[in-house]
């Protein structure tokens, strides 16, 4: 059986989704909340900080601090969902991470979701990733996604650039990265969806 010709596990809004006064209110969020040094799953071990492979400061939002612009996200996950995705029961879960990568801070290869997926309910199933400051207040610091594909000249990896308020939604079990900012203060917000176990 094939997948349906609409079908697609990463897509970008086309258009910011959030206005600019919007995003401001996220980062004033995320700076007041308290912020900490973002850290891995260290397998069975506790979460733990490895600058090798991440290295960026984050925040959590909460709900009843921005209720409204966590609406219109809900609301542009659940039409990409039905438009694109196709999961199942799908729902916000957790909370928002503001994350803030400074000159130097990246994160390596990684997908969103547990392998074992009992750890976890509901299964994260969709990731987003949304651009809170103007791209032109930092260089490097592009998100790339792996989609699985092999080409005769590699791997197929897409690099993501972003307007201010725009976002993507893609499978949280692509592989990808945000490439090591160069200059300037990368700030995102970052949400998780959820839903039951994949069949």
């Amino acid at each position: 059986m094939r997948e349906p010709n609409w079908k697609s596990y990463a897509v970008v809004t086309p258009q910011p989704i959030l206005t600019p006064q919007q995003c401001q209110e996220f980062i004033n969020l995320g700076q007041t909340e308290p912020q900490i040094e973002a850290t891995v799953s260290g397998g069975k071990e506790e979460k733990q900080i490895n600058n090798t492979i991440r290295k960026s400061q984050i925040s959590w939002i909460p709900f009843n601090k921005a209720t409204h612009s966590y609406k219109i996200i809900v609301d542009w996950m659940q039409q990409a969902n039905t438009n694109f995705f196709a999961f199942d029961n799908m729902q916000m879960n957790e909370l928002a991470q503001y994350t803030e990568y400074s000159k130097g801070g990246f994160y390596n290869w990684h997908i969103d979701i547990h392998e074992n997926m009992r750890t976890m309910p509901p299964v994260r199933k969709i990731s987003m990733t949304l651009l809170l400051n103007d791209p032109k207040e930092f260089e490097g610091g592009e998100l790339e996604i792996f989609n699985g594909e092999l080409t005769n000249t590699g791997s197929k990896k897409h690099l993501i650039k972003l307007k201010q308020g725009q976002a993507i939604f893609f499978a949280s079990f692509f592989l990808h990265r945000v490439n090591t900012v160069t200059e300037g203060n990368r700030k995102a917000l970052v949400m998780w969806f959820g839903g039951t176990p994949f069949k």
